[in-house]
C-alpha cells in the first residue's frame, strides 16, 4: 500500500462525542506501537487494516533511507485494531472497513475510516461470504453500490450466447421492440473515427489515460470510475456498452430490491457476453446500446445524454478538436486549431496521413508520432497507397507462382500458353481453350491490382466474377464500412 492508498479514502474523522475520542486515542497507541516495530532509522510508515468479521488482511510498509520495508504487525496491534473496530461499530456510520494511517518519524500520526466508497484495492477485497457474514454481526441499511454488486449481482447482467438466443425469441414473441437513439449518438463510422483521433492523441503525448483501440474494439476508462467498450462486428454491426459510478438504477436495484432494467430488451441475439463491457460480469453494467441497420438501439438503458462520463470526448468534431487542443503542451494558435479539425476530418474520411498527424503533434523525441500512428491503423482510417496497376506479365507470373506452389494439376493447360485480359481492378488470367475444342470447368483466375490471386472456373460468367472481384478488392483497401 502507498500513503497516496490511504489519502485518497481519508474520510472527515473529526469528532467531538467521546466514544471518537477513544477512538482517536486507541488509533493513536496503534500507530505508536507500529512506530516501534519498525527497522531502525525508518522516514515514513504507511499501514492498512482490512477487517470483517471472520477475516483480516494486513499491509505495514516503511521507508528507509528510499528503500520500502514490509513488517508483519505484532499480534497486539491486530488485537487492538480489532477492538478499534469494534468501537466505531456503535457509530452512525457502523464499522468501517479499512483503518488506514501513515506518519513520518518526526509528525504526528493521522487516520483515515474506509466505508467502501471506492472499490477496494487488490489485496484487501475479501470474498463475497466473509462481507455476508460480517453485515450479519453488522446490518447496515445501504451499501456502496459496487460492494452491494459485488455480493449481489446474480449474474443478472451476463448474457450468453445461448440465452441471448432464447431472449430475442421471447422478445420477438412478446412483440418487444427496442428504442431508436435518434440523434443521441455520432453514427458508428464516425464515432469510430473520433475515438481513434482521441487515442491516438492520448499516445502521442505518453498519457497512460484516455481511450485506446484495439482490433475491433475502443476502449474507455475515466478517471471518475466511468468506463465503456464500443465493439465493432461485421456486417457494420457494434455494441457500445459500460457504466458510469454509482448509477440511481443500480443503487435502487441493490439497496431497494427493484427490478434490474433491461438493458437487452429488443436486442438481436449477437448482443452477447463476448461484446459487453466487463462490467456485466460484475453486475455493475448501467447502459447498453448496438447499432444495426444504420441506427443506434437500446432496451432499458438511458438516454445516452446520461452517460455522458462513461464515453470519450466523441459527441461533435468540435469535442475532439477541443479535447486534443487541451492535451497539447504548447500555446494552441489558429494553425494548430485548423490542423486538428482538419486531421479530425480526414479521420472520418478514412484518410489520415502522416503529415496530418504531424501537423498536430509535431515530431519532437518526446512525441510518440509512431505509436499514434498505430492507433489510426488499427482502426482504419488511414489513407491507403493506392496499388500500382499490375502489368498484365505481373499478373501471369502471380498465376504461374500460385498454380505451381500448390500443385495444381496443370495437364492440358500449359502454363507457358497462360493469357491475361484486364478487368475492372486487376487481370483474369487463363490458358485459351485450343480451337475446335469446348471446355467446362476449365480454371480461370482473376489477379487483382494489390496481388490477391482468386480461382475460378469458366462454369462462373466472368461477369459475375468480375463483379464480386471488384467488391471484395474495394473492401481491402477501403476503411470502416
Amino acid at each position: 500500500m502507498k500513503p497516496s492508498d490511504a489519502e485518497d479514502a481519508k474520510t472527515d474523522s473529526a469528532s467531538t462525542t467521546p466514544v471518537d475520542d477513544e477512538m482517536l486515542r486507541s488509533a493513536q497507541r496503534i500507530a505508536a506501537e507500529i512506530a516501534t516495530a519498525g527497522p531502525s532509522g525508518w522516514d515514513t510508515l504507511a499501514a492498512g487494516f482490512a477487517l470483517a468479521a471472520a477475516a483480516e488482511a494486513v499491509d505495514i510498509v516503511f521507508t528507509v533511507d528510499g528503500r520500502t520495508v514490509r513488517v508483519d504487525p505484532p499480534d497486539t496491534v491486530l488485537a487492538s485494531v480489532r477492538r478499534l473496530r469494534e468501537m466505531s461499530a456503535r457509530l452512525e456510520h457502523g464499522p468501517w472497513w479499512r483503518l488506514l494511517m501513515w506518519s513520518s518519524e518526526s509528525g504526528e500520526p493521522e487516520f483515515a475510516y474506509d466505508y467502501g466508497d471506492e472499490p477496494f484495492p487488490d489485496g484487501q477485497l475479501f470474498a463475497p461470504e466473509v462481507y455476508r457474514a460480517d453485515l450479519e454481526a453488522y446490518p447496515r441499511e445501504r451499501l456502496p453500490v459496487w460492494l452491494a454488486a459485488y455480493l449481489g449481482h446474480g449474474d443478472r447482467q451476463t448474457r450468453s450466447p445461448r440465452s441471448a438466443v432464447t431472449a430475442m425469441r421471447a422478445d420477438r414473441a412478446a412483440g418487444v421492440r427496442p428504442v431508436e437513439l435518434a440523434k443521441q449518438l455520432p453514427d458508428l463510422p464516425v464515432m469510430w473515427a473520433r475515438w481513434a483521433v482521441l487515442s491516438a492523441a492520448f499516445v502521442a503525448l505518453g498519457s497512460s489515460l484516455g481511450p485506446r483501440m484495439l482490433p475491433s474494439l475502443g476502449w474507455f476508462e475515466s478517471s471518475r470510475r466511468a468506463g465503456s467498450t464500443l465493439y465493432v462486428l461485421p456486417g457494420g454491426r457494434a455494441v457500445l456498452s459500460g457504466g458510469i459510478w454509482n448509477p440511481p438504477e443500480l443503487d435502487a436495484v441493490y439497496n431497494e430490491d427493484a427490478p434490474m432494467p433491461n438493458y437487452y430488451a429488443g436486442a438481436p441475439e449477437w448482443v452477447a457476453d463476448p461484446v459487453l463491457n466487463p462490467r456485466a460480469a460484475a453486475g455493475l453494467l448501467s447502459f447498453c446500446y448496438w447499432w444495426d441497420e444504420g441506427t443506434w438501439r437500446r432496451g432499458d438503458s438511458p438516454s445516452a445524454d446520461r452517460c455522458g462520463s462513461a464515453v470519450p470526448g466523441v459527441w461533435t468534431a468540435e469535442t475532439v478538436v477541443e479535447v486534443v487542443l487541451g492535451l497539447l503542451p504548447d500555446r494552441v494558435d489558429a494553425a494548430r486549431r485548423a490542423a486538428a479539425d482538419a486531421l479530425v476530418s480526414a479521420a472520418q474520411a478514412g484518410l489520415v496521413t502522416r503529415a496530418a498527424v504531424s501537423e498536430v503533434f509535431g515530431e519532437a523525441e518526446d512525441v510518440d508520432i509512431e505509436g499514434a500512428l498505430y492507433q489510426f491503423s488499427i482502426a482504419g482510417v488511414m489513407a491507403r497507397e493506392v496499388p500500382h496497376t499490375m502489368s498484365a506479365e505481373g499478373a501471369i507470373d502471380r498465376v504461374r507462382t500460385h498454380v505451381l506452389d500448390r500443385g495444381l494439376d496443370t495437364t492440358g493447360y500449359p502454363l507457358t500458353e497462360l493469357t491475361a485480359d484486364r478487368v475492372d481492378v486487376g487481370w483474369m488470367v487463363y490458358v485459351p481453350v485450343p480451337r475446335g475444342e469446348i471446355a467446362i470447368g476449365r480454371a480461370i483466375f482473376y489477379v487483382a491490382d494489390d496481388g490477391v490471386v482468386e480461382h475460378s472456373t469458366s462454369s462462373v460468367s466472368p461477369s459475375v466474377y468480375v463483379a464480386g472481384f471488384e467488391q471484395r478488392y474495394r473492401r481491402r483497401q477501403g476503411a470502416l464500412a
